[in-house]
C-alpha cells in the first residue's frame, strides 16, 4: 500500500488532547484499555472527505437513505468481504447506533415479560437493553474448550422455551473473539428455525478477522434463515469513527422491516451528514487502509497472547479469532477485591471489568489492544510488575 499508515506512530500526549470516553474517563497516570475504540488516526480519504463538506459549507440536513450511497456502498462492500451474501439495497435503513436498534427491535418483535436468549459472557448492553425493556433473560454461558471458547447446544435448547421470542447475537463474538464456524452457524439456524426466532445479528466486528478465519453473516445461511434475520452493522469499529454515529440495519424480509417500521422515524433519530459520507467513503475507498490495520492488530493480537502466556503465567487468554479484544482469565490469583479494581489500583491500567458481560465473566477482564505497540507493551508491563 502506498503511503501505508503507520500505526506505531500515535503517542500518548496526542491521545491524552482527545476528548473522547476513552481518554477522559481516567486520571492522566492511568493507561486505558478499555472502552472499542481504536486509537488510531482515521482514514486518509475519510479525513478529506470530512475537510471539503466543512469547506464547503455543506452542513445541512442529511440526505434521505437513497440518495446518500449508504446502500448501495454497503452492499458492494459486502459482497466484496462476505461472498455469497447478497444485500438488498431496498431493505436497509440508517440509525445512528447499534445499541439503539436493538433496544428498538426487541420493542418491535417481543412484548413484556417475553425471553431474549444471548450467549454470554457478552457486550454488555445487551444484557442492559434486556433489563431495561422488562424482557427476561434467557442466557447460555459459553464454556472454554480446547483453545476456544464453544456454545454448549443442550444448554442453548434448555435456555429456550415458549416465551422465547429473539436470539441476540454477536457475531463475531464480543468479549470471546470468536468467528463461528459454519456448523456452529447452522446449528444455531436449526434452533432459530425450530423455536421460530427472529435472529438480531449485531456483526459490527465483522471486518476484524484474523488469518485462518472467515465471517460468515447469520443471513447468508439460506432463505428461511435470512427471513427471519436482522442484521445490525457499521463502519464505526473497523474504521474508528464512533463518534460520526451511523449505522445500518439489514432486515431479511418486508415482514421484519414492517415491524421495526412501525415505530416513527422521529423516535428512531436522524443520522448526521458527515455519519454517513463518512461511512460511505470508509466502504468504497478504504479497502486499502482496512488491509493494513488489519496487519496492524494481527501482530499486536499475538504479541499480547504470547506476553501473557510467557510472563504472566498466572492468567488465562484464548487467542481471539476476531475483534481487537482480549478476554484474560484472571481467576487462578483470586485479585482482591476483584481484577478490575486491582489492575487500576496496583497497575494503573484501566480495563473493563469481566462482572459487567454477564455469567461466565467473573474474574476476567476486557482488554483492548488497539493501540501502538509501545502503548500495548507499557500495559503488558504495567501489569507485570504489579503482579511480581
Amino acid at each position: 500500500m502506498s503511503n501505508a499508515p503507520d500505526f506505531n506512530a500515535i503517542t500518548l500526549e496526542a491521545l491524552r488532547h482527545r476528548r473522547g470516553t476513552k481518554w477522559n474517563r481516567y486520571p492522566a497516570d492511568v493507561l486505558p484499555a478499555w472502552v472499542a475504540d481504536m486509537d488510531f488516526d482515521m482514514a486518509e480519504p475519510i479525513r478529506a472527505g470530512l475537510a471539503r463538506m466543512m469547506h464547503d459549507n455543506d452542513l445541512g440536513y442529511s440526505p434521505k437513505l437513497p440518495e446518500s450511497g449508504l446502500p448501495e456502498a454497503f452492499a458492494a462492500f459486502a459482497a466484496r468481504r462476505f461472498p455469497g451474501w447478497e444485500v438488498a439495497p431496498g431493505r436497509m435503513i440508517a440509525i445512528a447506533d447499534i445499541v439503539q436498534g436493538i433496544h428498538l427491535a426487541i420493542e418491535a418483535y417481543t412484548g413484556p415479560g417475553d425471553g431474549i436468549c444471548t450467549l454470554t459472557p457478552v457486550y454488555p448492553p445487551f444484557l442492559q437493553a434486556v433489563a431495561a425493556t422488562g424482557r427476561r433473560l434467557d442466557h447460555c454461558t459459553m464454556v472454554r474448550g480446547d483453545g476456544r471458547y464453544e456454545i454448549d447446544f443442550d444448554a442453548l435448547r434448555a435456555a429456550i422455551d415458549g416465551r422465547t421470542r429473539i436470539l441476540l447475537l454477536c457475531t463475531p463474538h464480543n468479549p470471546l473473539g470468536r468467528v463461528f464456524e459454519p456448523a456452529e452457524l447452522d446449528e444455531l439456524a436449526c434452533i432459530a428455525v425450530e423455536r421460530d426466532l427472529v435472529v438480531i445479528a449485531d456483526e459490527i466486528h465483522a471486518d476484524i478477522v484474523y488469518s485462518g478465519s472467515r465471517h460468515i453473516p447469520f443471513a447468508s445461511l439460506g432463505p428461511e434463515v435470512e427471513a427471519r434475520t436482522v442484521t445490525m452493522t457499521s463502519a464505526t469499529k473497523s474504521f474508528n469513527i464512533a463518534g460520526l454515529r451511523c449505522a445500518v440495519v439489514v432486515f431479511g424480509s418486508d415482514r421484519l422491516a414492517e415491524r421495526f417500521d412501525a415505530w416513527p422515524e422521529r423516535i428512531r433519530g436522524a443520522v448526521s451528514s458527515f455519519g454517513m459520507e463518512a461511512t460511505r467513503i470508509a466502504w468504497t475507498e478504504c479497502d486499502e487502509w482496512l488491509e493494513a490495520l488489519l496487519a496492524h492488530l494481527e501482530g499486536n493480537r499475538d504479541f499480547l497472547h504470547s506476553f501473557v502466556r510467557e510472563r504472566l503465567p498466572g492468567l488465562r487468554m484464548v487467542q481471539p479469532a476476531a475483534t481487537y479484544l482480549g478476554w484474560i482469565d484472571c481467576r487462578e490469583y483470586a485479585l482482591d477485591p476483584d481484577p478490575y479494581q486491582w489492575f487500576l489500583d496496583r497497575a494503573r491500567v484501566g480495563f473493563n471489568d469481566g462482572r459487567d458481560f454477564g455469567d461466565g465473566g467473573e474474574g476476567h477482564v476486557r482488554i483492548n489492544f488497539a493501540t501502538s505497540r509501545g502503548i500495548l507493551t507499557q500495559v503488558l508491563e504495567r501489569m507485570e510488575e504489579a503482579l511480581r
